[in-house]
């Protein structure tokens, strides 16, 4: 399907040079001998699973999407279904033109068995009308797993008309293992995109020649400020991320009891007949059950050490400070509480609820209409 031709790296896009190792896209002059050359950068994440950070402001990004609504294309936007709030990409309209959308949810294998996939489509779709887009239709594949890839590569056959296709969406969202699993079952499998859990992992377009002359570009993943893991050491962000399916924790409250996500979040029951808080976050992140009268003081004592992550005294003071987010919770069907790139937690609206939610300065948090 595609064959490296230009100076580009291969793993994420950016111009190979030779000069100076402190530069983006610096390769080694004896790696040029290689049929596919990739730079030092995308060596390092692939083998040794070290990230170096790249001076790559949001200008940049904003540069390289900018140019979409000037073509004549398909779009092909990427979200997390675990993260949606978190992965969506604020602002697309103001990209793509009158470019048709087709909307792929991705991670699909971490969410619980017994979910109706017909009902999270739906959902989507209710989703992405609510924030003023209108996709041709909704895909939900699992990159990782190679889940109905199939179909979407159909649906982009039939929705791109001899068009173009750009794939875009905000940073580890899953584009990147998207592409390889395309060219693994379709075509170069030798050719693989560097994928990490690490923000800004591709950093130019990746141009995939397509064989009616037309190509899919892989574009740098748009960096959300307001997700959680962008406050974390790389370690910790793993610990956050899921690798596999999702199970659900139930928690019967009384008002005035707390839980703790780790030491990233806090969820305080403050008035309401008790009923069930099922958690849906890392199955092994720590959750901590006490009560509100205490809350306070277990933080204090214990944040770093016992409510991880944050892993460690320092990890815990470079977190911005907790601020509160109070939400009213009607007895009109289930309702999410999202915590952008750490989950939700959901209560079954059969009864109200005030609910106080501690978080991260800058982390957002909202409800939504549950998911499941």
């Amino acid at each position: 399907m595609m064959d490296q031709t230009s100076g580009s790296c291969a793993g994420c896009g950016i111009a190979i040079q030779t000069e100076d190792a402190k530069r983006p896209g610096y390769a080694p002059p004896s790696a040029l001998e290689r049929r596919v050359v990739i730079c030092q950068r995308c060596y390092r994440i692939k083998h040794y699973n070290e990230v170096a950070p790249v001076n790559m402001g949001d200008d940049d990004f904003l540069r390289i999407l900018d140019g979409i609504g000037a073509t004549q294309s398909l779009v092909v936007m990427v979200v997390d279904i675990f993260d949606f709030q978190g992965s969506w990409l604020k602002g697309l309209p103001r990209f793509v033109g009158k470019n048709p959308i087709l909307l792929v949810g991705n991670k699909v294998d971490l969410l619980p068995r017994n979910i109706n996939l017909n009902r999270v489509r739906n959902w989507m779709q209710h989703e992405a009308k609510e924030r003023g887009l209108r996709p041709e239709d909704v895909v939900l594949i699992s990159a990782q797993k190679g889940l109905h890839i199939d179909e979407l590569l159909a649906r982009i056959g039939e929705l791109r008309k001899g068009r173009d296709v750009y794939i875009v969406g905000v940073t580890n969202v899953g584009k990147s293992t998207m592409i390889n699993r395309i060219l693994h079952d379709y075509g170069a499998a030798e050719l693989e995109i560097t994928t990490s859990p690490f923000p800004g992992t591709t950093l130019d377009k990746i141009e995939i020649p397509l064989e009616d002359g037309r190509s899919i570009f892989d574009t740098p993943g748009i960096i959300n400020r307001d997700q959680i893991g962008h406050m974390i050491s790389p370690a910790d962000l793993r610990k956050i991320t899921p690798t596999s399916r999702i199970n659900s924790k139930v928690y019967q409250l009384n008002d005035g009891q707390t839980l703790y996500l780790g030491g990233l979040a806090r969820i305080d029951f403050v008035q309401g007949e008790r009923q069930p808080f099922i958690v849906y976050v890392d199955n092994d992140l720590y959750i901590h059950r006490t009560k509100l009268e205490n809350a306070d003081e277990v933080m204090a004592k214990h944040h770093g050490s016992l409510l991880v992550p944050p892993t460690g005294e320092e990890a815990a003071k470079a977190l911005p400070p907790f601020v509160k987010h109070t939400f009213k919770i009607r007895p009109t069907g289930t309702t999410d509480i999202v915590i952008s790139g750490l989950g939700w937690v959901s209560l079954q609206g059969k009864h109200e609820a005030s609910v106080v939610v501690h978080a991260p300065k800058g982390v957002s948090v909202g409800i939504r209409k549950g998911l499941i």
